[in-house]
């Protein structure tokens, strides 16, 4: 797997609150298949994990989200942590980011709270995914499939449970974006009674 990702450029879009292991564990799995994984933030400068039950290591943004173009990269990572999603779903310009990912039919991976960007993107309806297993009922309002799995692959997106699915999360990563673009199922409308969800 040394040379798997040779060539290919990940962006893995965080904020303040992200889970520390979510985000640091998918990006060493990338560098050390040959990848190049870049922090993309909305926040510049450097951002803030949390480990456990309280506030971890900080970690440098590579990219700001305002000059980060999907097209410079060949798959999106979404790590989870409570806070970190909570605050990038509301974000229009993550919204776009996120939905360019999918109409380009490039990989994205989310984990734990990861999925929640998902609804507010609308590109979860009509997907099978898993995740945190509170996040049940928000995917399910939103149009999509869940299901009690350590990972799900649907169409290029990959999504897991918690921080004990992390290495068959990274194991999917990898094998995805060898694989490529992936044909994207017809995205169902956005249901106004469920879009933005919490």
């Amino acid at each position: 797997m040394k040379h798997a990702l040779d060539g290919k450029t990940v962006a893995i879009l965080a904020t303040d609150g992200f889970e520390q292991s979510e985000l640091e564990v998918p990006k060493r799995g990338i560098e050390e298949a040959g990848g190049v994984a870049i922090v993309v933030s909305p926040k510049a400068g450097r951002i803030r994990g949390w480990k456990g039950r309280d506030w971890g290591d900080d970690v440098d943004v590579d990219r700001e989200l305002a000059d980060a173009d999907p097209a410079d990269f060949d798959a999106l990572v979404l790590p989870g942590g409570v806070m970190n999603p909570d605050k990038l779903r509301a974000d229009p310009l993550v919204q776009s980011f996120v939905r360019a990912f999918f109409d380009q039919g490039k990989p994205v991976a989310a984990i734990c709270h990861g999925p929640w960007t998902l609804i507010d993107a609308g590109v979860i309806a009509g997907r099978t995914v898993t995740s945190y297993p509170s996040l049940r009922a928000d995917l399910e309002n939103a149009g999509a499939r869940w299901t009690d799995q350590e990972v799900v692959v649907d169409h290029g997106l990959v999504t897991s449970r918690h921080p004990g699915d992390l290495p068959a999360f990274v194991d999917k990563i990898v094998e995805q974006i060898q694989e490529g673009h992936h044909r994207q199922p017809r995205r169902a409308p956005i249901r106004k009674d469920s879009a933005g969800a919490a």
